[in-house]
């Protein structure tokens, strides 16, 4: 092939790329029918010359010269459409070697296929409880994310989840954790359907942060500082599971429609936001459990390296133990892709039993002693009216995109008649991203 067709082929690819470009060569004058595809290239970096000024565009091009043509079309990916990726993709493949040979790794074809794109994490986890009559935890877990695009605006996204308990049963289960479709109406605005994730609380999530989210739907907006989200559905993990040990008087929250609101801007020198949760179609005080109308705002203040953060809901339906709040303090930032680096924070938090109904983000147990919550016929929590502790995270990058995760609550102070007295609690674990 003529380099020169093959300059045009590949200025097909960044159509719309580049606006404007000077003539880079000698010998490619202003009324040559591919000028503008060759001095577009040129411009972006994507083809070079001879050291003479020369491009010599008549030449018979070789595989190696094409290979480093699609090598810098690559680095511009970002940039390109559905349709001129997956061209790219179909080129990448048929030149693999080629960009092996030049250190370029064919990060197309080894997560994706067309437009599939895969992605995964995994985790090895050991769990020391708050309540001592429960049994250590030391279990794994595996997740798979697939996205599929569909178009410029459209996608859809999936993830396998598989956990496995290695003091218990020896089988993984593997379950769908989340599949929903996402439709981008400009730059700005989007709206998803489907089992999606959500998370409510600063630390951790630690109102509402549970991997499989919830089911349902929610129209959002982002242009960078404000960030609004609304949204209907079901959740998909609370302690209040409608256990018929324990309680038998309460229809599962994982069945109830709720209704929800988020609302968050970005002043630069703070960050503020709000939270609604309204649950339909039960009256949660008619079970002595007040949970449905709940609100939180949210505050958070960067200086230098440190962040001061604090938080604040109420159940506006509860008689009492009807608030939540936590204050704290975090440093540093683990990068993934950076070894060595490390964030830590501490808070201090104070959660009334109308306010929480399970699902927390945190892996320690200590929320639990709100609900009561009872599984597997092994132990069972009194239930308590508040629950105060301290919490600590911290997160350490110990190579690339493998990093120490701990969390410890501890100073944990239960309230009410039917209270336990609870221990401290704390989980480490090794985390992997692909």
């Amino acid at each position: 092939m003529k380099k020169i067709l093959a300059i045009a082929a590949a200025a097909a690819l960044t159509a719309g790329v580049s606006a404007f470009a000077a003539n880079p060569f000698s010998d490619v004058s202003t009324d040559d029918w591919a000028y503008q595809a060759v001095s577009d290239l040129s411009d972006q970096g994507v083809v070079e010359g001879y050291p003479d000024g020369t491009f010599k565009g008549e030449r018979n091009i070789t595989r190696y010269e094409l290979a480093q043509i699609i090598a810098r079309l690559m680095a511009k990916e970002d940039q390109l459409n559905a349709e001129q990726r997956a061209t790219l993709d179909k080129l990448a493949g048929e030149y693999a070697d080629e960009l092996a040979n030049l250190g370029v790794r064919v990060s197309n074809l080894e997560k994706k296929v067309g437009n599939i794109y895969w992605s995964g994490d995994a985790r090895m986890r050991y769990q020391d409880f708050s309540n001592k009559d429960r049994a250590d935890g030391w279990n794994g877990r595996m997740r798979i994310n697939v996205k599929g695009q569909v178009n410029d605006s459209t996608y859809v996204q999936g993830r396998l989840d598989s956990n496995m308990d290695f003091k218990g049963d020896q089988t993984a289960s593997t379950s769908m954790g989340q599949i929903f479709v996402n439709h981008n109406f400009g730059k700005d605005v989007s709206v998803r359907l489907g089992r999606q994730p959500i998370v409510f609380g600063d630390q951790g999530g630690w109102l509402y942060g549970d991997a499989t989210g919830y089911d349902g739907a929610q129209i959002a907006y982002n242009n960078g500082k404000l960030s609004l989200a609304t949204g209907f559905g079901q959740f998909n993990a609370s302690d209040y599971d409608g256990n018929t040990t324990t309680q038998s008087d309460l229809t599962s929250l994982k069945s109830t429609d709720f209704y929800f609101a988020k609302a968050a801007y970005d002043f630069n020198f703070a960050k503020l936001g709000a939270d609604y949760i309204k649950f339909q179609g039960h009256d949660y005080k008619d079970d002595g459990v007040a949970n449905p109308e709940l609100y939180g705002v949210n505050l958070t203040i960067p200086v230098q390296k440190f962040n001061v953060f604090g938080e604040y809901w109420k159940d506006t339906t509860a008689d009492d133990y009807d608030t939540a709040w936590n204050a704290g303090l975090s440093y540093g930032a683990a990068n993934w892709k950076k070894p060595g680096t490390w964030n830590l924070s501490v808070a201090y938090n104070k959660v009334d039993a109308g306010v929480f109904f399970g699902g927390t983000g945190l892996s320690t147990d200590v929320l639990s002693n709100l609900t009561g919550a009872y599984k597997k016929d092994t132990y069972q929590y009194g239930t308590a009216d508040r629950v105060k502790f301290w919490n600590a995270l911290a997160d350490v990058t110990l190579a690339k995109n493998v990093q120490l995760h701990a969390e410890y609550a501890f100073d944990v102070k239960t309230e009410g008649d039917d209270a336990q007295d609870a221990a401290d609690a704390w989980t480490v674990s090794l985390n992997y991203k692909f």
